[in-house]
């Protein structure tokens, strides 16, 4: 018997294959790794990026030797390099943005009565990089899988309260599409009742983490040319 899936494709694997979304049938019982043999014979030229892809089934990320459930939701990306509120007492904001990002409205969501300090990180497109690879950026075209983003993001703030229990509220948002240089891209924001409770750490954390498991890729355009940024983190079986 077979198994009629959808199929999902997000950066460069997008571009590969010329389409977001596809329909495709699977024998009963295929697992991740036996997908991807499938997705090879059906798109050749995506063999070459098969061995570092990510799967997620269902929002979820899915591994080797996972069974793809029947009608499932299967996303195919590299490694990544609306929203929603808490409760009063830990308020929370996850969110993919198209427009600008809203600096004092963000830390106004995650501050309570009790709140004495917030410590905010902003991500902002860079023109010039200098360490590493020297070179010039015109512009970023940033994409997410926003449903499966924003689940992980709210990953990310348990597991920064989980660290770090005195923080009360935290904001986590990436705005998309094209971005020119000087733009702020991503908002990391942790409120505390003191500036000595961790809020410091937590919002270090917090991009730190952003960027090893929140699906979001970004395309570097500039002078030389145009290039999808990979990261090289792999998700471990339970994330």
């Amino acid at each position: 018997m077979s198994n009629q899936i959808t199929v999902l494709f997000f950066a460069n694997l997008r571009e590969m294959v010329g389409m977001k979304i596809t329909s495709i049938d699977i024998p009963d019982g295929t697992t991740v790794k036996g997908f991807k043999v499938l997705i090879g014979e059906l798109y050749p030229n995506l063999i070459p990026q098969l061995a570092t892809t990510l799967v997620s089934i269902n929002k979820e990320y899915g591994f080797d030797d996972e069974i793809i459930p029947m009608g499932a939701e299967v996303a195919l990306f590299p490694p990544v390099s609306g929203g929603t509120d808490g409760d009063a007492t830990r308020p929370s904001f996850f969110g993919i943005e198209e427009g600008e990002l809203d600096l004092n409205e963000l830390v106004e969501r995650i501050t309570t009565p009790r709140t004495g300090a917030a410590c905010v990180f902003t991500g902002i497109v860079r023109a010039v990089t200098q360490r590493d690879n020297p070179h010039e950026t015109q512009y970023l075209e940033y994409q997410a899988y926003r449903e499966m983003a924003v689940e992980k993001m709210r990953q990310v703030a348990d597991e920064i309260w989980d660290s770090w229990p005195s923080i009360e509220g935290i904001a986590v948002v990436q705005r998309i599409g094209h971005l020119n240089a000087g733009t702020p891209t991503v908002i990391i924001a942790c409120s505390a009742g003191h500036r000595d409770s961790g809020v410091f750490e937590a919002a270090r954390y917090g991009i730190d983490r952003l960027k090893e498991i929140v699906p979001i890729w970004k395309k570097e355009v500039g002078p030389d040319g145009e290039l999808w940024i990979q990261g090289e983190y792999f998700p471990k079986a339970g994330e």
